[in-house]
């Protein structure tokens, strides 16, 4: 029976019998949703989705719908993504009758268990083929196993069924309990199940396990393991959640698989949604520094408070106190602290030496005990200067006070905010290769490699296109996607993406041809490198094209880093830079730029294009070779 508590072996036996007539599965997405719940959206057979909730140490079933996730995921969560997401279950297997069951999914050459526990705290633990241990969600370490990555995990069980008859009567008649206890706790099925099989063994449940009908008994746990298995009536009653009806039960509602059940029986798991509801709400900027300070004046009122109430017990216990710092400053002269340690103990009895409770042998100090106050009293000087230490005390804080009232007065600035709808660049096919949109709006592609030289002209060069080329050995192909009245922007792409930049040149000739100019074939002994191609005909060309190359942030109609001919770039982007051949190698250049855009942005508008505005997308739009940045 499932509880509120958690599910039985019974009941997982019955899970898993339902998860397996839905083979074959696929993983798809893998989730965390709090520190013990994890769900995985399986694709079955005719596009069906089934979304497998677990809550480690207390469930596990299908659901109708998952929680909310993290806006970020776990990093639980992402390595088992990365290790299981596309893979096939292979399997879905129970640990005998324990609340132990494994996913054996394939991928590649390799099959991972996935295993999740449902038994104490729970666990989820991803398993390599020979079930050494990944990755554990929690590490443990108990006497007889380790949950650690690097161990092996001990997948093995008992069932009852699985031992022959001969085993099973043996079992019973070794056995010291009654039969309702043996089977509850040897055979693992707890008190409720266990009833049921006396009863329709037809044995008394408190008879000795050693005298009972053993045939009877092993014949009735079948037919209850057989219905669970096969022939479920799931139902949820009074008791709790079962999936099949057992004698006695009153029958609340029924259900057409064990999964709706149980995800209508357990309360449904906060969301993310909902956990935002529930935050605190967000203070302002004075709010946060007003509170900040009351905490701080009441911190300073306690410590005056308490200074002020040595003082107080200081002069109570005037006499007694002078009398311990004469004993103890005359004793110190002649011991050491360890022997007048060791004196005041053996004097325990002693009003003086009891009122001692700690020493400080490097401050020559100790702590007295005056009226349920611990007082430090330094002993090589007069009470009236120890007396003075915790004046000076009350003077720092009344003073600390005193200036955090009158920060409080003074108005702290609240800083208008304003939320910008900004629109990030969405992916687009021809974001792999480098590119720009010339300044009356066509396309130019160009390969960084000759894997994708060889692509653009395969695949994407059609009739109405350009071909443009460096007149150089090694540089992008370049596509013109169209006719445009600005083709000086498109040669001097051409140009910058080539060798030549590469070389430390400032000029390039470029020339172009029509798409039907351009072909693989070669003539008769002749050879093409992959990349290349052969140009037949007359072409375009055009002499001392200056490099040059311009990277900046564009801020509509989507937020971007665009790069390109510095014609085409400035006149789409808020703020920019121009590049040309230098010494920086592509990686720093693209560090000095970032930093350069930054600094002609304000910080407001920083903070709000940190994920648009970063190396990885400035290092896209960088010649090959080293780069200065042309100062203005």
């Amino acid at each position: 029976m499932a509880t509120l508590q958690g599910m039985s072996g019974v009941d997982l036996r019955a899970l898993v019998a339902e998860a397996a007539d839905r083979l074959p599965l696929w993983v798809g997405k893998i989730y965390q949703f709090d520190a013990k719940t994890l769900g995985i959206r399986l694709n079955g057979e005719d596009r069906a989705k089934y979304l497998l909730l677990v809550e480690t140490g207390r469930r596990a079933h299908f659901t109708a719908e998952f929680p909310v996730p993290p806006k970020n995921p776990p990093s639980f969560a992402m390595l088992l993504r990365k290790h299981l997401e596309g893979g096939k279950v292979l399997g879905i297997r129970q640990l005998g009758l324990e609340r132990t069951i494994s996913l054996d999914i394939g991928k590649r050459d390799t099959t991972y268990h996935l295993i999740f526990e449902l038994f104490d705290e729970g666990n989820a633990v991803l398993c390599g083929e020979d079930y050494t241990i990944i990755k554990p969600l929690w590490h443990h370490r108990f006497k007889t196993r380790e949950v650690v990555p690097g161990a092996v995990y001990a997948f093995e069980g008992s069932d009852c069924l699985s031992q022959s008859s001969e085993a099973f009567q043996t079992m019973l008649v070794e056995s010291d309990r009654d039969i309702v206890r043996t089977l509850a706790v040897g055979c693992m099925l707890g008190g409720a199940y266990a009833e049921e099989v006396c009863l329709a063994a037809g044995v008394e449940k408190s008879a000795a396990a050693a005298e009972v009908d053993a045939e009877a008994v092993r014949g009735a746990f079948e037919r209850l393991m057989a219905d669970v298995g096969g022939r479920r009536e799931p139902v949820i009653t009074a008791s709790g959640c079962w999936p099949v009806v057992l004698a006695g039960e009153e029958v609340r509602e029924r259900f057409s698989t064990f999964s709706e059940a149980l995800d209508a029986f357990y309360p449904k798991t906060a969301s993310g949604k909902e956990e935002a509801a529930a935050e605190k709400p967000r203070l302002s900027q004075t709010e946060v520094i007003r509170r900040r300070q009351a905490e701080a004046i009441k911190g300073f009122e306690k410590k005056i408070e308490r200074n002020q109430r040595i003082v107080e017990v200081i002069y109570e216990n005037y006499t007694a106190v002078a009398g311990i710092i004469a004993t103890l400053d005359d004793a110190s002269k002649s011991r050491s602290w360890q022997e007048i340690e060791q004196i005041l103990k053996a004097n325990g009895d002693n009003p003086a030496a009891k009122t001692v409770r700690a020493i400080h042998p490097s401050e020559a100090a100790v702590d007295l005990d005056l009226s349920g106050e611990r007082v430090k009293t330094f002993v090589h000087e007069t009470i009236e200067q120890n007396l003075g230490r915790y004046y000076d005390q009350i003077k720092k804080f009344k003073k600390k006070k005193a200036g955090a009232l009158a920060a409080m007065e003074r108005t702290v600035p609240e800083k208008a905010r304003t939320k910008k709808n900004l629109v990030l660049r969405k992916k687009r096919w021809y974001h792999r290769f480098r590119w720009f949109t010339t300044s009356d709006g066509i396309l130019v592609i160009g390969g960084r490699d000759a894997s994708q030289n060889e692509e653009l002209v395969k695949k994407y060069m059609e009739g109405g296109d350009l071909f443009v080329h460096a007149d150089v050995h090694g540089g992008s192909v370049v596509i013109v996607k169209g006719t445009t009245e600005h083709l000086d922007e498109a040669v001097l792409f051409a140009a910058s993406y080539s060798n030549a930049w590469k070389a430390g040149h400032f000029t390039a000739d470029v020339y172009a041809a029509r798409p039907d100019q351009v072909s693989k074939t070669a003539e008769s002994g002749e050879y093409v490198a992959r990349g290349a191609f052969i140009v037949r005909g007359e072409r375009q060309y055009f002499r001392n094209v200056s490099l040059g190359a311009a990277i900046g942030l564009a801020m509509a109609p989507e937020v971007a880093v665009i790069g390109g001919p510095p014609g085409a770039v400035t006149e789409r982007a808020k703020v920019w830079v121009e590049l040309r051949p230098g010494q920086f190698e592509p990686n720093d250049t693209a560090k000095k730029v970032v930093r350069a855009l930054r600094e002609k942005l304000s910080e407001d508008e920083w903070k709000g294009l940190k994920n648009a505005l970063n190396t990885e997308a400035v290092a896209a739009f960088v010649p090959p070779g080293g780069s200065d940045i042309v100062e203005p």
